[in-house]
């Protein structure tokens, strides 16, 4: 089913592509990508020959009835791997584990630093948890992955993907192994996951924004929240506003 959903993807959005020779024939590695659309955990598998697992909340897979057959379906063909994300601390250890189950199986991993999809297109700071420590306790070699112009094709919140030619920059692998077991080490993790998110930010052209894509989105929901509220007493104003006109008119 892989073959049959990557085909179609090509055929229909012809993604261009460079650094192919980046990706090893056989055995593990770590695929670390930017992150701009839902659409990223299928044309990066589309691509590729080998298969990609990424992960995916259990709940695309879980759902009853015929829709819910067919996505479990669909995410399965495309490479996802159901986690339990129940929880917050819960959700991290059961992704770095499912992750590291994946590498020391000899397959490619895939993974987002930033832990969400970018709200504006820019390159936010990478989260140390998962990458590094799948990387440091396997040892294999993180290749980073920039994808070019996916959100324009798939913004968030739409659901029929506009037709136009993404693109995929794949790097070089980077070398993690003289960390290796270091896992614990705080700083270590911070260090390697910047490593790789300067090498992302070179592949994108992106700008980066040195805070979290979560707190980012936490901030603009904030603001929008507030120039709703701000214009609903504009409004409310306005409306006592003529009110009071048309008393004095009456009068």
């Amino acid at each position: 089913m892989k073959f049959s959903i990557g085909g179609s993807l090509k055929l229909a959005f012809r993604p261009w592509v460079e650094g192919l020779e980046n990706i090893p024939e056989r055995g593990p590695a770590i695929l670390a990508s930017n992150h701009l659309s839902f659409s990223d955990s299928f044309f990066l598998p589309a691509v590729l020959d080998r298969k990609v697992t990424f992960i995916a909340k259990a709940e695309y897979f879980t759902a009853p009835g015929v829709k819910g057959r067919l996505t479990a379906a669909f995410f399965k063909g495309v490479g996802q791997l159901p986690v339990d994300r129940s929880g917050a601390r819960g959700a991290g250890e059961a992704a770095i584990k499912a992750g590291i189950q994946v590498v020391e199986s000899g397959g490619l991993f895939g993974i987002y630093p930033e832990g969400t999809r970018s709200p504006d297109g820019r390159l936010y700071r990478g989260k140390p948890g998962g990458l590094a420590r799948v990387a440091l306790a396997t040892g294999a070699p993180v290749i980073p992955v920039a994808m070019i112009d996916t959100e324009k094709i798939q913004p968030p919140g739409q659901v029929v993907p506009k037709l136009m030619r993404p693109g995929i920059r794949i790097g070089k692998p980077l070398d993690f192994s003289r960390y290796q077991g270091m896992d614990g080490d705080r700083f270590i993790l911070r260090s390697v996951t910047d490593e790789v998110m300067y090498e992302i930010m070179k592949l994108s052209g992106q700008e980066y924004v040195d805070v979290y894509a979560t707190a980012a989105k936490r901030q603009i929901a904030d603001e929008a929240k507030a120039r709703a509220e701000e214009a609903k007493r504009d409004r409310k104003q306005a409306a006592a506003g003529n009110e009071n006109g048309t008393e004095r008119s009456d009068a």
